[in-house]
């Protein structure tokens, strides 16, 4: 399975694509201004950065040319999940920092994602913006006392997107929620 590591500038890009072989996937780190037809994926992880997103019409490389059309799961960490927020119509702002270790509390446990997993957990923060509020029709999956839309999840489609750091071994549960990914990347 091939899963391509999108860079954006994030400090732990590495850990992200290291997890990704450790479960068994065939995985590299690319630019993000790699364009989609260089592209040889399953399932493709968007990496944190450390960009801001508040009040910034910015690009996140090339990856609005094709996030709309992509076919396989996406899942968008830190700056990758408030980059998705922004680009289907959602807001981000600066919020609470949070940095170091936050209590998630998972407000779908049915959600693949999340599925298995204890309703609270001890999840790995790094950021200053935040999504505000979510595209419309995405659901809100995980919250935090600081940050109301830690994880959130496409309408209709396999697109999920995560505050926190699932690849930091800090996290609780980092590795079942890649796993997790790499299921929903197995067609």
């Amino acid at each position: 399975m091939k899963i391509p590591v999108v860079d954006n500038g994030g400090q732990w890009t590495h850990r992200e694509w290291r997890v990704l072989r450790e479960l068994g996937a065939e995985s590299r780190i690319v630019p993000n201004t790699t364009p989609w037809a260089e592209f040889d994926a399953d399932g493709v992880v968007l990496s944190g950065g450390a960009l801001s997103l508040d009040g910034s019409a910015a690009p996140l490389g090339k990856v609005d040319r094709w996030i709309d059309t992509v076919e396989v799961p996406v899942l968008a960490i830190c700056v990758g999940h408030q980059f998705l927020a922004r680009h289907f119509g959602g807001r981000v702002e600066r919020g609470a920092p949070e940095f170091g270790s936050v209590e998630l509390t998972i407000d779908r446990p049915e959600d693949r994602l999340f599925a298995g997993l204890p309703r609270t957990l001890r999840v790995w923060a790094s950021h200053n913006d935040q999504v505000a509020t979510p595209p419309q029709g995405w659901t809100v999956l995980a919250h935090s006392p600081a940050c109301r839309v830690e994880a959130m999840s496409a309408p209709d489609r396999p697109i999920w997107g995560v505050q926190f750091h699932p690849e930091v071994e800090h996290t609780e549960g980092g590795r079942e929620i890649f796993r997790r990914f790499l299921d929903a990347c197995r067609r």
